[in-house]
């Protein structure tokens, strides 16, 4: 696996702080795309652009963190080709990895413990995409609509 992209706003950036530890103690190459400090007027939705840009320029995965990890998804899925999914749970992240194939995973600071979303990290980064017909097709469709210009 190559690198991971990191990156979270202020509510999640305790978060990011304790996955990155866990998962470089790991072996895991994490790249922090900020915030690089806590700053509590912070924006998301840079971090969650760039971070979403990042991860499809080098066709890798990411994980973008905030409160809920709702406002870190909807702008992670303005990005053609980026696919990401928020987990609360660790079948989540399995079955949005197998079914999906998604890139990045968006997770809930406020929601979910910071245990319970290590092992959600891990889920996610552990499971393959099944490549089963019915979803390749699925996600054919979606790159077919990003692809689409509506005029």
């Amino acid at each position: 696996m190559g690198s991971i992209f990191i990156g979270a706003d202020h509510r999640g950036f305790l978060l990011k702080e304790f996955l990155k530890e866990n998962l470089r103690e790991e072996g895991v190459n994490i790249i922090d795309l900020g915030s690089k400090v806590y700053d509590k007027d912070d924006d998301y939705v840079e971090i969650g652009l760039n971070l979403a840009q990042k991860t499809i320029d080098e066709n890798t995965k990411g994980i973008l963190i905030c409160g809920s990890g709702a406002g870190m998804s909807i702008i992670a899925n303005k990005v053609n080709g980026a696919r990401a999914s928020l987990c609360l749970l660790e079948e989540q992240a399995r079955m949005t990895r197998e079914h999906n194939d998604a890139n990045i995973l968006c997770l809930a600071a406020d929601l979910v413990d910071k245990e319970d979303n290590l092992k959600i990290v891990k889920v996610f980064l552990e499971t393959l995409f099944s490549s089963e017909e019915r979803h390749i097709r699925r996600i054919q469709a979606i790159k077919k609509y990003e692809n689409t210009k509506i005029s």
